[in-house]
């Protein structure tokens, strides 16, 4: 056969999170007891409001250093100096869309114009619907100095930028994801 068949859209995630996608140490980018450990805690909802039941959010972030022990780090991949930090955490929503990740404050990032990047956590959403990941930021709302100055949340349109920003919490720090709507998270194509 000659004739060339095109593309196939992506598979979506599906409501198969628990076979495919589970993560050995869950939402915990360190380990209970970490000292400065705190808790993101959050819910994705959909345009109408409605929580999101079948959705996983990933994080993906620096160490306190600002480091990755990632080969693609511009200054070298390091091990991280915390003990049992992943710098990696995955949680599935529960019934009510909420999700949760223990993790610590990452540092400040070299950005590759010579500036620095505010601390903040890299965040996937997956879920039934949605044939990509939505990759978003959470920025931490008690560094105004380094969120203003932070080349990437500069570039959000100012009226935008506070769907990025976490607010304060009992334990850590909240930050909901809205997936459509009047309060819609910025999302990054990546």
């Amino acid at each position: 056969m000659s004739d060339r068949l095109g593309v196939t859209p992506a598979q979506t995630v599906g409501p198969y999170l628990s076979i495919g996608l589970h993560w050995p140490d869950g939402p915990y980018v360190v380990p209970e007891g970490t000292p400065g450990a705190f808790w993101i805690r959050g819910r994705i909802v959909d345009g109408t409001g409605e929580p999101v039941v079948d959705a996983l959010v990933e994080s993906w972030q620096a160490d306190p250093d600002g480091r990755f022990d990632h080969p693609d780090d511009p200054r070298g991949a390091r091990p991280p100096r915390l003990a049992g930090f992943r710098g990696f955490g995955r949680s599935e929503t529960d019934d009510q869309g909420r999700y949760r990740l223990l993790t610590v404050r990452p540092g400040p990032l070299p950005d590759p114009d010579g500036g620095t990047e505010a601390p903040h956590l890299t965040l996937s959403v997956l879920g039934r619907g949605l044939l990509h990941r939505l990759v978003t930021r959470l920025y931490f709302p008690d560094e105004p100095a380094a969120n203003a100055v932070d080349p990437v949340l500069s570039g959000v349109e100012a009226d935008r930028r506070d769907t990025l920003l976490a607010s304060a919490a009992p334990d850590g720090f909240r930050f909901d994801i809205h997936l459509q709507g009047d309060r819609e998270t910025v999302f990054f194509a990546v």
